[in-house]
């Protein structure tokens, strides 16, 4: 079992970049593949990105692909989110998530089965 703490949320404006952090307590990310979620008030909670940890393989939801980006941290056994061009639709609470879906379901957030606190993005002028 694996717990994820993100931190890295906070207050932007249109256009500006943020990085957000998800660190593993008392577990690493091996053999794990992990994905970043984000759910916006009254929507459902969509898939950003996400990378196999092993194979170091990314994968990106159409609407964030050229914008985010997301990298691992090995030494740190922390998995990151840079958000660049950042737009008011991009604000909700942004989700670490951890687990073994096959490739057909790593954008369904119920094949992960672990998931951390989520942290607040607010994109506002």
């Amino acid at each position: 079992q694996v717990q994820l703490i993100e931190s890295g949320g906070g207050l932007v404006q249109p256009g500006t970049s943020l990085r957000l952090s998800c660190a593993a307590l008392g577990s690493t990310f091996a053999g794990y593949t992990l994905a970043w979620f984000r759910q916006a008030p009254g929507k459902e909670r969509e898939f950003v990105g996400g990378v196999t940890w092993k194979t170091g393989s990314t994968h990106y939801a159409d609407s964030v692909k050229g914008r985010f980006s997301v990298s691992k941290d090995r030494v740190a056994s922390a998995l990151n989110l840079q958000m660049t061009s950042l737009q008011p639709e991009d604000t909700a609470v942004y989700y670490c998530a951890a687990g073994w879906p096959i490739a057909s379901t790593r954008a369904i957030a119920r094949a992960y089965y672990f998931w951390g606190q989520g942290t607040q993005v607010t994109v506002s002028s």
